[in-house]
């Protein structure tokens, strides 16, 4: 079984733990908070991950696309990774988001950032070039021989052009020994339903889609790499938690609480969504890196209400 034997959480203990309980359960494709001028803002930073923590989630993923990752590069994007690391000190498990169309660069940051205290990498198929399924399966046969951590693979066609075919996904599993997961954001049912079904017993199917991850959970994926838990930590951790135990029962009413603010989310745009809720939140600015750009004042106003409606 594939584990985590002496993982480091920061700096404050170590500990071996197996990757099937370390990423069971939510975790959250974090925003990166900025400024108006565009700079981080690293005090309200500071403040969504302390609400994060308290509400239950159990890991963080760091620049990811949520993160507004296509805009932060270089030195900058180690200074995030640092930041997370040492602020959380430890208290919760860490994964880096570290993908690109560019096999040969994502090689290169894959062995020169500094990934103290985190977990394992993110990594998203190859956007734009559209390679076929060959190309996709040696760009992560790279991957699996040169990163220093377990790796989750990143199904999101509607953001890469190029869907991750299920018997790919499942020759990667079988084939790469550091690959222990996917995140599916492909929405497609029926891929996901004959990687659930034939994948190896210690690969994870995460959900990558928070409207779907009840279905999901029901047919056999351990849990949620979440855009809505940014705003609803505590909440949608919980109805994960329910939804693995086998209580659907009281696991529906908190899906079907969020549903309708999940959906809106999206509807002009992520990060653009959820950055407008946290603002109406007080937790950070309604501030991106361009070509991002907020939500309209129409559905802003509409997200204000549905906010509302959910004291």
């Amino acid at each position: 079984m594939k584990s985590l034997d002496g993982w480091a959480f920061g700096k404050k203990y170590k500990c071996s733990m197996n990757l099937q309980q370390v990423f069971r359960g939510t975790g959250i494709a974090i925003i990166t908070p900025f400024h108006t001028d565009g700079t981080i803002d690293w005090d309200s930073f500071k403040r969504c991950l302390d609400f994060w923590i308290v509400g239950g989630v159990e890991y963080l993923v760091v620049m990811g696309t949520t993160g507004e990752s296509a805009t932060i590069h270089g030195e900058e994007k180690q200074e995030v990774f640092s930041f997370v690391q040492q602020y959380t000190a430890g208290r919760i498990p860490l994964v880096a988001g570290i993908g690109g169309n560019d096999t040969k660069e994502v090689i290169h940051a894959l062995t020169h950032y500094d990934l103290t205290g985190y977990a394992a990498i993110l990594s998203v198929s190859p956007f734009y070039n559209k390679p076929n399924q060959e190309g996709i399966f040696q760009h992560y046969k790279q991957i699996d021989q040169h990163t220093p951590l377990p790796v989750i693979m990143y199904n999101v066609p509607g953001r890469t052009g190029q869907s991750i075919q299920a018997t790919t996904q499942l020759r990667i599993a079988r084939e790469c020994p550091s690959i222990f997961a996917t995140k599916e954001a492909s929405g497609n049912m029926e891929l996901i339903m004959q990687l659930l079904r034939d994948k190896p017993n210690d690969f994870m199917v995460i959900s990558g889609d928070d409207p779907i991850t009840l279905p999901l959970i029901a047919a056999g994926a351990v849990g949620v790499i979440s855009v809505v838990a940014n705003a609803f930590p505590k909440d949608f951790s919980e109805m994960i938690r329910l939804c693995l135990t086998g209580d659907f029962e009281k696991a529906r009413p908190l899906h079907y609480k969020y549903l309708e603010i999940t959906a809106a989310l999206f509807a002009e745009g992520s990060p653009a969504g959820i950055k407008a809720v946290l603002a109406e939140m007080g937790l950070c600015q309604n501030a991106f890196r361009m070509p991002v750009w907020p939500v309209s004042e129409k559905h802003q106003a509409y997200i204000k209400g549905l906010l509302q409606q959910l004291k």
